[in-house]
């Protein structure tokens, strides 16, 4: 009876719009007959209510609207398209989608400590805290104790399901660690203040996690955060820890496999639990990356294939953390190629799984303070300067668009950030200046910095809405706008209920 329904529904959507008299140049475009294609495939959805044996939370850390908009067309354009009519993985049908709105407790902007920690627990959060209730302050041990949160991790480990982290970031980072940490500063990554005897530092909390079996597996970076000062990291570099504690070696200890390159990393046991970081601080990023480190796509197909074998299921977070990092630098070149990469993780994910029992959630944390400029041709390179638009054809025109002071401008800026045109005076407070003239060459290169205006060391998120996008059991309840907890009570509702 439903497939009946369904399959009319399809064909009064297919005959109304043949139905009515509408002229042969409208009812042959393709936009027209693409249109009609899409309004079929949306009445044909058919609502996934059974039980989530497994849950992914997909995170491009910094992956706001904006940014996504900008990874859409890169994405296209390395593909030989103009770039705007290009479909990213989480964009067809397949998936539902809705806004999130990101403040946190205390912050218009958020930060992506809060952000991440409202998503793994249900509940919103201070600025720099994770996994602390409302009353927990930040910087302030003394309101640790009684207001640390459940986290979804912690709920489904309970219950038998493997737990696992993979991140392009430091695994003490502000996302990966909401997976696991409380803690009333996302920086207190390996010491804490002194006479705080309410919480241990992150990395302590994430070996505790792996050595109780709570976490079976963690990939990233940040090994200078679990060997002493002093002391040699796997990756070469320097310990950062000033308590004297080898986590590392506890982690080995307790039998737990550790690999700090990609040839150990392929050469991984998937029987026993994992413990992998690659650098000392966050990995490289993709447009750098070198062949001893594992790529994000590397990570999140290990991750799959090892908590597969668990017949309970699994959650797992991946974070692609350095879209962050690229936006803050004002370097969208960077941005665009670790936005590329997971956009790879995240159709992988989704080629590896069963849409039937597996719940997959695409989002980002927050936004970045990146801005459009002008009326760019069609196809115009994103990570460069705008041409005017043609009047015939759909491709731009091989003629830059001029601003009012006579010189060409790039697609992309932020509003503040180390790229900024105004330079600094003699003076404390002392800025001013006018825009360079930037050649095409120049503003392709991977190093550039987009031009920004308000001058910053580093430039800041915004607290513009995300996009969610969401596919397998229970995937509907992504729909509208939502609080960002709200996403946490999708996944414990997938995972709780249908059979």
């Amino acid at each position: 009876m439903r497939s009946t329904l369904i399959f009319a529904m399809a064909l009064t959507a297919t005959t109304a719009a043949s139905a009515q008299d509408l002229p042969d140049v409208q009812k042959t475009s393709d936009w027209f007959t693409a249109g009609e294609t899409t309004i079929q495939e949306l009445i044909a959805r058919e609502k996934n209510t059974g039980r989530a044996k497994n849950v992914i939370l997909m995170i491009a850390d910094g992956n706001g609207i904006g940014t996504n908009y900008a990874t859409r067309l890169y994405v296209g354009q390395q593909l030989g398209e103009l770039g705007e009519e290009h479909v990213l993985p989480y964009e067809t049908n397949g998936f539902y989608n809705g806004i999130v709105k990101t403040y946190n407790i205390n912050a218009q902007t958020p930060d992506s400590a809060p952000t991440a920690g409202a998503m793994n627990t249900g509940v919103k959060q201070r600025f720099n805290t994770i996994n602390l209730g409302g009353t927990g302050i930040h910087d302030d041990c003394s309101t640790v104790a009684g207001n640390e949160l459940t986290t979804f991790g912690e709920i489904v480990a309970a219950e038998g399901k493997s737990v696992g982290i993979v991140t392009t970031a430091r695994l003490t980072h502000a996302t990966p660690a909401a997976v696991y940490s409380k803690t009333a500063n996302r920086n207190w990554e390996d010491s804490l203040p002194e006479g705080c005897s309410a919480q241990k530092d992150i990395a302590s909390q994430l070996v505790d996690g792996l050595k109780s079996g709570f976490i079976d597996i963690a990939l990233g970076g940040g090994s200078r955060y679990f060997v002493p000062k002093g002391s040699t990291t796997p990756n070469n570099g320097k310990g950062h820890r000033k308590d004297g504690l080898d986590l590392l070696a506890d982690v080995k200890a307790a039998g737990i496999q550790y690999a700090s390159n990609k040839d150990e990393f392929d050469a991984l046991d998937l029987s026993k639990p994992i413990f992998g970081m690659w650098t000392d601080s966050h990995t490289s990023y993709e447009a750098d990356r070198p062949d001893t480190e594992p790529s994000l796509v590397d990570m999140t197909k290990k991750a799959i294939e090892f908590l597969s074998q668990n017949d309970e299921g699994y959650y797992l977070e991946v974070e692609a953390g350095r879209v962050d990092h690229a936006n803050h630098a004002g370097n969208f070149a960077r941005t665009a190629k670790d936005g590329m990469i997971w956009t790879e993780a995240v159709a992988l994910a989704d080629e590896m799984t069963d849409d039937k029992d597996t719940l997959i959630i695409v989002t980002a944390d927050h936004e970045h303070a990146i801005a459009f400029n002008g009326y760019c041709g069609r196809g115009t390179p994103i990570q460069g300067l705008c041409y005017k638009i043609a009047k015939t054809g759909e491709k731009y025109s091989e003629e830059l668009a001029l601003a009012d002071d006579g010189k060409p401008y790039s697609v992309i800026g932020y509003t503040n950030g180390s790229g900024t045109i105004l330079k600094k005076g003699e003076g404390k407070n002392d800025f001013s200046g006018s825009r360079p003239e930037v050649t095409q060459e120049e503003a392709m290169d991977l190093d550039y910095l987009q031009q920004a205006l308000i001058p910053m060391s580093s430039e800041t998120h915004s607290g513009e809405d995300v996009a969610i996008y969401a596919k397998g059991p229970w995937a509907h309840l992504v729909d509208g706008t939502i609080e960002q907890n709200v996403i946490f009570h999708v996944m414990n509702h997938a995972a709780h209920s249908g059979k």
